[in-house]
Parts: structure tokens; C-alpha cells; sequence
């Protein structure tokens, strides 16, 4: 509002400064015209006779000059009235309002005027004798009135046509900024969908850059969702052909490692093979539940309100006897509140039990494998008035920096996790599984210190 007003003030002067140069040159004109006229009189009546002869000057001047304005004024070098002139009639005995000032700067010989607040300029021009001196002042008063009208008139046309400019300017933005930034938020929908690997048409109708963009765009979508449908459809028919004869496999290393008493070398051998099948028969389980992810939606996923303190402690006592293996502690911290049945604050999240029981025990199980013996693995439960926070860490080796970007996507396993067996699929079916509950999973760890990953959900 401030600097709307100092554009308004900045405005009104400018056209006062440039009107008044106008209306500058007009008087300035019309004096030199006078001034001819009065130097005329001059010409004709040089003579040195004294005051007489001044009087008669002055009268003639006065005669000739007498319409060339409101008030015609004729002084001498010391500044005092020799004649006037109103309105077209001669004044003998007239005592007007004099501006000295504008009087001793026409003496000196330049151009001067004032102009007062009832919008009266009094404009006073230097006439000179024979001799070029500065013998007389010759000041005519003209009612400018008209000119402030004219620029009230100009400062209206301005203002209105200023406004209803900005007004303009104003809608056509608003209507640019509609069809620019509508389709331009359309398309970032849709990248943010396609990051979620939610894939949708993308259409604008428009001839435009835009409606291009969106066009690839839709083309890219369409082509990534077939990409990616046909790599799942893949991952899970390789998966279900391979888990018949992986049963075989195993059943057949089953009954040669355990049918070998005699020699030592085969039987390292058979369970060797025991132990890799079994591998491979985790993997393809995970491959299976990550396909079985892929093709059921969230709301197909049976959900009902589980007590997360009372989960949480089946799945760490579960764990325990895995734990001992190494020699390694589980610490359940629950919810601190009122106790009330069997010592546990109920807090409720609205999930699949058996899911999220898999997803805990999966992280339990990831602590316990990458944890060197007599370690201790803690699991915090949190809550907050809209969120379950549940935190598993434990002392391992830990994850570096620049890889814990990468931790949950599918398959990738960081570099040291060469230390225990893995597929690399195990925290990125977490993440799916807890995704699918619109929760989120976090993993905080530095090398040599241990991990902590943290599983939030929103809270029934």
C-alpha cells in the first residue's frame, strides 16, 4: 500500500513538472512578445527628459499592453510600480500585491514568476533601454485555473486508465497463470505418481509445448508400467517353476547328508548343498511375497486394530532362541503410561499382524545376523498422538553412509554384508510391507557402531 502511494505521489509530480514546462514556455513566450512591444514604445520616445517623458512611456506601454492579461504591471530599476493595468482598464491609484522577489530576479535580468494558491502566476520579464540596462520590469498576472483543471482531467484519464489496465493485467495473469501453472501441476502429479510407480494416463488438451510433454510423458508411463508389469510377472513365474524342483533338490540333499555316517568330505558336501537350498528357498518365498505385494492392493490386505506393545513382545520372544545362537540379548523397552492389563499401554495400529509380525521379525532377524557375539539388540516402542514409533538397534557392523540411500531397494545388499548369508530383499520387503499400512521406515547407522532402523505407522 505504501509503495502504491509513493507511485501515485511520484506520478502527480511528474505531471506537474512536465505541464508547468509547457505552460513555462507559453508565458515565456508571450513575454518576449510583450517585451518587443514595450521596446517599441522605447524606440519611439528615446529622448533624456526625465520623469515626464518615463510617464508618458509608461502610459503608452500600458495602452498597448493592457489586455495582455489578468494584471499588467510596469516597474522601474529601484523596484517601484509605475503603472497598471486591470482587467484592460488603467489603474492610476491601484496598490496590488507585489513579489519583490520575482521583481529583483527580472532586474538581474533573467525570467521569473510565482504562482499562488488561488492559482493566479504572476510572470515578470526585464526590459531594457537603449543603453542595455535593465531599465524596466514588465509583469503580466494570467488566471491559470484552466490549466489545473486540464491536469485534473489528465491526472482522471490517467488514473482510470491506469487502473483499469492494472485490472486488466491483473486478469490476463490470473488467466496465464490458470493455463499455465494447471497443466504444469498436472504433470508434476503425475511424475510424483510414477516415482510410486503409480502409473496413469497423462492427458492435456493443448497443441502447446505442454500437451508434448504430456504426451511423452504418457508415452514413458505406459511403457514403464508394461516394463515393470513384465519383470513382476517374470520374478513370479520363475519363481513358482523353480520352487518344485529347489523341494526336490533339498529333500534329496536332506536324505544324502543324513544317510552319510562314513565320509566326513561328502557329508561337509551334503550340507553344503542342505544349507544352499535352504538359501534358495528363502529367496524365492521373498520373491513370492514381493509378487503377491505387486499384484494385491492395500485395500485388499485383511486389516483390523492390533495392539503393537503385546506384537512387538511375541516377535521379540520368538527371536530369542536365534539370539542365544550368539550369545546375544533382546531388550524389549515398551510404552511408558498407565499399566493396565498385563503391564502394557495400549496403543492400536491398524494393521496385517501377521505382516507386520513378518516385517519386525525380519529386522530382529537382520540385527541378530549382523551382530558379532555378546552384543546387545534393543527394541523401543514410541507413540505420539497420531504415530507408533518402533525402533530396533543393535551394535553390528553397520551400514556406511553413502549406501543407506540404497539399503531398501530390492536385491541391493551394502558391501560389507558379505559377513552373513542375505538375498538382499529382506529390508525392502519391510518397507513394502509397512508402505502398504501408510507407514514409513527409516535406517539410521555408521559403520562399526550398529544400526537402527525405525518403523513409524500411523496410530488407530
Amino acid at each position: 500500500m505504501l509503495s502504491f502511494g509513493i507511485i501515485i505521489f511520484a506520478v502527480n509530480k511528474a505531471i506537474d513538472y512536465y505541464s508547468f514546462i509547457t505552460i513555462e514556455k507559453q508565458m515565456m513566450e508571450k513575454a518576449d512578445l510583450s517585451e518587443l512591444s514595450f521596446r517599441e514604445v522605447l524606440a519611439q520616445h528615446r529622448s533624456s527628459s526625465g520623469e515626464p517623458q518615463t510617464k508618458e512611456i509608461v502610459r503608452l506601454a500600458l495602452e498597448k499592453l493592457k489586455a495582455s492579461g489578468k494584471e499588467v504591471r510596469i516597474y522601474d530599476s529601484s523596484k517601484q510600480l509605475l503603472g497598471l493595468a486591470v482587467n484592460g482598464i488603467i489603474i492610476n491609484d491601484g496598490k496590488p500585491h507585489i513579489f519583490e522577489k520575482n521583481i529583483e530576479k527580472a532586474l538581474s535580468g533573467s525570467y521569473a514568476y510565482t504562482v499562488t494558491d488561488d492559482h493566479l502566476l504572476y510572470f515578470a520579464t526585464p526590459i531594457q533601454n537603449q543603453f542595455y540596462e535593465n531599465a524596466y520590469v514588465y509583469e503580466f498576472v494570467e488566471d491559470i485555473s484552466y490549466f489545473y483543471a486540464i491536469m485534473d482531467q489528465i491526472r482522471y484519464v490517467l488514473f482510470a486508465g491506469a487502473g483499469g489496465f492494472i485490472v486488466l493485467i491483473t486478469l490476463a495473469s490470473l488467466w496465464i497463470a490458470r493455463n499455465t501453472t494447471k497443466p504444469i501441476k498436472v504433470l508434476l502429479d503425475a511424475t510424483q505418481s510414477f516415482s510410486k510407480q503409480e502409473f496413469r494416463r497423462v492427458h492435456l488438451n493443448r497443441k502447446d509445448e505442454l500437451g508434448m510433454l504430456a504426451e511423452g510423458l504418457d508415452q514413458m508411463g505406459q511403457q514403464l508400467h508394461n516394463y515393470i508389469q513384465y519383470q513382476k510377472q517374470f520374478v513370479s513365474n520363475v519363481s513358482h517353476e523353480l520352487k518344485t524342483p529347489l523341494s526336490a533338490i533339498r529333500g534329496f540333499s536332506q536324505y544324502l547328508y543324513e544317510g552319510e555316517n562314513e565320509n566326513e568330505e561328502l557329508q561337509k558336501i551334503y550340507a553344503h548343498l542342505l544349507q544352499e537350498s535352504d538359501r534358495l528357498t528363502r529367496l524365492i518365498n521373498e520373491l513370492l511375497l514381493l509378487s503377491r505385494f505387486d499384484k494385491t492392493g492395500s485395500s485388499e490386505l485383511e486389516v483390523e486394530k492390533t495392539e503393537m506393545n503385546a506384537l512387538i513382545q511375541q516377535v521379540a520372544t520368538n527371536m530369542e532362541a536365534k539370539a542365544k545362537e550368539k550369545e546375544i540379548s533382546i531388550t524389549v523397552k515398551q510404552v511408558d503410561g498407565e499399566p493396565s492389563d498385563e503391564n502394557l499401554t495400549k496403543v492400536y495400529a491398524n494393521v496385517n499382524p501377521m505382516l507386520i509380525s513378518h516385517a519386525i521379525a525380519n529386522l530382529m532377524d537382520n540385527a541378530i545376523k549382523y551382530s558379532g557375539r555378546h552384543s546387545k539388540i534393543e527394541v523401543q516402542m514410541e507413540h505420539t498422538s497420531s504415530e507408533v514409533i518402533v525402533k530396533i538397534g543393535d551394535q553390528g557392523i553397520g551400514i556406511a553412509g553413502d549406501e543407506l540411500e540404497r539399503v531398501q531397494e530390492r536385491f541391493y545388499r551394502a558391501k560389507n554384508a558379505s559377513t552373513a548369508n542375505g538375498s538382499g530383499l529382506g529390508l525392502s520387503i519391510c518397507k513394502e510391507i509397512v508402505e502398504r499400512f501408510n507407514g514409513y521406515i527409516d535406517v539410521e547407522s555408521e559403520l562399526g557402531q550398529g544400526t537402527t532402523v525405525t518403523i513409524v505407522l500411523p496410530r488407530a
